[in-house]
């Protein structure tokens, strides 16, 4: 009688698992079926589970390892990889889906936001993980094809992209805020320096700092690539330039604009009143915050770093 050979089998989602000791190939058939709950009579192929080599001659089972384990699948079921998220920290969690013969490929092929889809599928609360880029990714996600891959109805996926994309203006504002008192800083800084050597000429000029050394600037429009990419935005582009970015563009007005970004006069017109808006908001920011100074700095000085701090804020025109 042949020895009895441990194994394990596993059904196709990989949820199922179990051990069986088995001497023979058809009786890891009928016991896998037993335990994963298929019928009897269904024509089952019997696969290794890390690479999918099919399994049908009992003489290569027999030379196989112990505890090798085993994938039953049945119908058209395709044997697929376990896909890693997060980095390789969990294992994706797949659905029991019947694949047609040309699915195979759609599936390897699969946009880039489908695996984000699946990882919030499995736990929404990794959005808090994800970095910029991924949000992003899924908030320009098509909303129906998002609501398909994550099981909703299409009106909570675009509730969903709402909340993503708050998400991402909240770190927006972060941001700006941090240019912000860093600006505030650096003026007070140079204010400190003015009172200390004030007859020495002061180096360089502004617009020496607009474009820091060995950042690329395109040579038709003047702006640097990562500035075009954000101007062309589809959501709210003002909210994510810099101070000094603004000011140059609400200074090149609407003409240049046009001839910059490749648009009509209308949608240039409304972009450069959001920037504007933009532009002054931030400036009464500034003035708030130098109104707080001015009460801490003697008379002396106050005129002078209240110059300071509006001249860096708004560059020159």
């Amino acid at each position: 009688m042949t020895d009895r050979k441990p194994c394990k089998v596993c059904n196709f989602t990989r949820q199922k698992s179990y051990g069986l000791v088995v001497p023979s190939l058809e009786e890891l058939k009928v016991k896998g079926c037993e335990f994963l709950g298929f019928s009897p009579t269904d024509q089952v192929t019997v696969v290794l589970e890390d690479d999918g080599t099919i399994v049908a001659d009992q003489a290569y089972f027999l030379c196989l390892p112990l505890n090798t384990k085993f994938m039953l699948l049945h119908d058209e079921e395709r044997w697929s990889p376990v896909r890693k998220m997060d980095g390789g920290t969990a294992w994706m969690a797949r659905e029991s889906v019947v694949l047609e013969a040309d699915a195979v490929d759609a599936f390897s092929a699969a946009p880039p936001w489908f695996d984000l889809a699946q990882q919030l599928k499995q736990d929404l609360a990794s959005v808090i993980l994800m970095s910029e880029a991924d949000l992003q990714t899924l908030v320009d996600a098509p909303c129906p094809e998002l609501a398909s891959a994550l099981g909703f109805q299409e009106k909570r996926a675009e509730d969903l992209q709402q909340t993503l994309q708050r998400v991402l203006d909240r770190r927006e504002e972060e941001r700006q805020s941090k240019e912000l008192l860093q600006l505030y800083l650096k003026a007070a800084e140079n204010e400190d320096r003015r009172q200390e050597e004030p007859n020495q000429p002061s180096q360089g000029g502004d617009g020496d700092a607009d474009v820091p050394d060995g950042v690329e600037v395109d040579s038709a429009s003047g702006f640097m690539p990562r500035t075009l990419m954000v101007l062309k935005g589809k959501t709210s582009p003002e909210t994510r330039l810099s101070t000094e970015d603004l000011q140059v563009v609400v200074s090149r007005g609407v003409e240049a604009m046009e001839q910059v970004l490749g648009w009509d006069r209308t949608r240039t017109s409304t972009l450069l009143q959001a920037c504007n808006a933009e532009l002054t908001r931030r400036l009464q920011q500034v003035q708030a915050v130098q109104s707080i100074r001015s009460n801490t700095q003697p008379d002396g000085s106050q005129q002078s770093s209240e110059k300071s701090v509006e001249t860096s804020a708004q560059g020159s025109n």
